[in-house]
Parts: structure tokens; sequence; C-alpha cells
């Protein structure tokens, strides 16, 4: 390639960088839309009667609308009522957390958890690479 084209295929790539960043970040909020429609019907199918009817219907309202927006491939939307459907979903999810009585997670830190919730402390040496 002469000196002439590459200068050229360099200002070409200059040129269309904006555009391809814009494109990019269009898939990317659409990819994480999609993803959030999937992951809150998912869980509103396995929480099931756990959710009341409102919430449901809340949260359900927000999939719908975010499923409309995405056909409009417009960006700023779909990223608003991505936040929106979030905004509807984490109190529901956070409500049936409460009321499951769940315990946080400590990743076994403090030691094993017995079949009647108490915890014991344990030490132990893994052996199987020695």
């Amino acid at each position: 390639m002469s000196k002439e084209d590459i200068e050229k295929a360099v200002n070409e790539a200059a040129k269309y960088a904006e555009e391809d960043k814009k494109a990019k970040e269009a898939v990317e909020v659409k990819n994480n839309a999609e993803h959030m429609i999937f992951q809150c019907e998912k869980s509103l199918e396995e929480l099931g009667d756990k959710v009341d009817a409102g919430d449901k219907a809340s949260v359900q309202g927000a999939i719908d609308k975010l499923k409309e927006t995405i056909k409009t491939n417009n960006t700023e939307a779909i990223k608003a009522d991505t936040e929106a459907l979030q905004k509807a979903f984490y109190p529901v999810a956070e409500k049936v957390y409460n009321q499951s009585g769940a315990q946080p997670n400590d990743g076994g830190a403090n030691g094993a958890q017995g079949a009647d919730g108490t915890y014991y402390n344990t030490d132990f040496e893994d052996k199987t690479d020695k």
C-alpha cells in the first residue's frame, strides 16, 4: 500500500470510530435488556405464589413495556426501561427473600451448617494431593 492509501485508511477508520462505538453500545444495551427480561420472567415463574398478584402485575407490566421498547432500537429508551424494570423487580425479590427468612451465605467461612441451622466449627486438611 502506498503512503496515501494508508493515510486514507487511517482517516476512514477515525471517521467511523464514533459510529462503531455507538453501534457497539446499542448492541450491549439491547443484550442487557433482553437478559434482564429473561431473568425476571424466570424468577417470577420460579417464585410462583410467593409473589402477590399486584407485585407480579407491576413487574410484568415493566417487562412488557421493555419488550416493546426494544423493538424501537432507541438506546436511551431501552436503558430507561431496563432501569424501570430493575426498580420494579428488585423490591419484589427482596420482599420474597425477606419473607423466606433466608440467612446470608458466608460461603462456609465460619464452618459447616447442620440440618437444624446450627453452625459448627470445622477444620480439615486436604490430603488428596499428598
